[in-house]
């Protein structure tokens, strides 16, 4: 499913998201449903705060993950707080279109390997 890597990028670090089935599991186990959790960042107005940091929080943190194992490093994953940190220097618009990126990429992605 992960062929795409989207970076979140503030002035001194950059972070990569992932959208995997581990990632999916997490908002699953939280929220009960993708569906049910979607509707909550994808509200008219504002997305749901907390909905949104703990996507931000599980996909950096799988995409450290990633390239920790790609590359032998040993980067640290970010907590809640921080990925809040993360937000506020992007911004919501900037966070919510690279969400919205990343899911869109990884599941063409996926569809696309089913034609094959």
């Amino acid at each position: 499913m992960l062929d795409t890597m989207k970076y979140l990028e503030t002035k001194s670090e950059k972070y990569p998201l992932a959208f995997t089935l581990n990632v999916m599991e997490t908002i699953q186990e939280k929220y009960g449903s993708i569906e049910a959790w979607s509707e909550l960042i994808q509200k008219q107005g504002e997305p749901d705060i907390k909905a949104l940091k703990f996507f931000i929080t599980e996909a950096i943190n799988e995409g450290i993950e990633i390239e920790n194992e790609k590359t032998g490093e040993k980067r640290k994953g970010v907590t809640s707080k921080k990925a809040g940190r993360i937000l506020t220097e992007i911004g919501l618009k900037q966070a919510t279109k690279a969400v919205t990126s990343v899911i869109t990429d990884s599941i063409q992605t996926d569809k696309a390997s089913k034609n094959e």
